[in-house]
């Protein structure tokens, strides 16, 4: 607001606008009317060009005037222009806005309607995957079941494989079931590697001794024997060992018993002139084996010395595969002399049948040349049957000299 005296003004009022600019022209044309005057009091000659100026002022003053009275007609129309503009626009926004809700309430129904579709579509889907789900689990729970019973049939298994672990380790502890495991397994071994002949379980030697094995080798080597020797408890105390000190003791153990096997079997089963002049000696167990391999190879080869050779399953089975090689061998030079006779025995009967060949030759020659006279024969008797077949008797009476006269047989 804006106050000029005892008037007050709205500034955003184009009419009060107008007003107040015309209030200040005329506060100016006031002004400059008592300067007029006061200069025309001082100076006389300045009268005449004052009025003439007041003229311009007044013709200026009316044209302000006019303008002002334009201007308020323009005010006025852009005032009702605008407010007319603001109607339409109030109008079209209302529609717009009316237009916007119904489009909004059409999308709201219609998604609605997809919603109600769409969850219509899921409960579907939800339904037939329970109903997969549920076959599925079904079919799971069956499997499950079955796999439980092959479990619990397992833990049977389990439990009767650990009753017979807990037998196996009883009979270990016995040195003489030991002995006897040890026996039992090389017995296997010998079985499926060499002929029933060729070798001898429990042999009894000439110096009493009776051997686990004795291998019937040709000469030489010879026959050689083999003894199985388990040293499980000094094994097991090396195992077993968790101190240095126990580990000392645990490997003399071991050294000693190793040692005296190797004596035992080449006092005993090394004989002159009655076995080879080696023996074997059978660990049944392949870790023993190998821990004497790996960390004991002065017991290896204080056995080469005593010419005691250690071996384990594996390596048992490829010797045994190596002499029965040697015994194939031997057996077939044993039978090279009937082997020479009967192929000389075979040279006469593959001469003689050489013979009996040539002579049947021969035979099927001479009746393959009578057969084709046979055929011959047969053809030209063919021939004349054909035409004594043909033969017209009432032409012969009425005219010999038709007849036809045979010929003379041949061969």
């Amino acid at each position: 607001m804006i106050q000029v005296g005892d008037m007050v003004f709205d500034p955003s009022n184009p009419l009060a606008v107008a007003a107040l600019v015309g209030v200040v022209v005329a506060i100016l044309i006031v002004v400059l009317l008592i300067m007029a005057l006061r200069a025309a009091g001082r100076s006389a000659r300045a009268t005449e060009p004052l009025a003439q100026q007041l003229g311009y002022l007044g013709q200026h003053v009316q044209g302000l005037a006019e303008g002002q009275a334009g201007l308020s007609q323009s005010l006025q129309i852009v005032s009702d222009t605008a407010t007319n503009g603001q109607a339409q626009l109030t109008q079209m926004v209302e529609q717009r806005l009316a237009s916007v809700q119904q489009n909004m309430q059409d999308r709201l129904a219609d998604n609605a309607l997809r919603s109600q579709r769409g969850l219509t579509e899921m409960q579907e889907r939800m339904r037939e995957t329970l109903h997969g789900s549920s076959k599925q689990t079904t079919t799971s729970l069956t499997q499950l079941q079955e796999r439980l019973a092959a479990i619990d049939k397992a833990q049977d298994n389990i439990t009767k494989l650990s009753g017979d672990v807990l037998s196996l380790q009883d009979i270990l502890s016995n040195k003489q079931t030991r002995g006897a495991f040890g026996e039992i397994q090389l017995r296997d071994i010998v079985g499926k590697a060499l002929p029933n002949d060729s070798y001898a379980l429990q042999h009894t030697l000439s110096n009493g001794k009776r051997a686990d094995c004795l291998i019937h080798l040709p000469n030489p080597p010879g026959p050689i024997v083999i003894d199985s020797k388990f040293p499980l408890e000094a094994y097991e105390a090396l195992r077993a060992a968790d101190t240095d000190h126990a580990l000392k003791q645990a490997v003399a153990q071991m050294k000693v018993a190793v040692k005296k096997h190797i004596s035992d079997i080449s006092d005993k089963y090394i004989i002159e002139g009655e076995t080879a002049d080696g023996a074997l000696m059978f660990l049944p167990s392949e870790a023993v084996y190998a821990e004497l391999h790996a960390n004991f190879p002065d017991l290896v080869r204080a056995g080469f010395d005593a010419r005691v050779w250690i071996v384990s399953p594996t390596t048992c089975m490829a010797t045994l595969n190596t002499m029965r090689a040697i015994l194939k061998d031997a057996r077939m030079r044993e039978q090279a002399g009937a082997i020479r006779k009967e192929l000389a025995l075979l040279v006469g009967d593959v001469d003689r049948l050489g013979t009996r060949v040539g002579n049947l030759d021969r035979h099927f020659s001479q009746a393959s040349k009578d057969i084709e006279e046979i055929k011959i024969s047969a053809d030209k008797a063919g021939k004349r049957a054909h035409r004594l077949d043909n033969f017209d008797f009432e032409e012969i009476e009425e005219s010999p000299a038709n007849v036809v006269p045979l010929e003379r047989p041949e061969g």
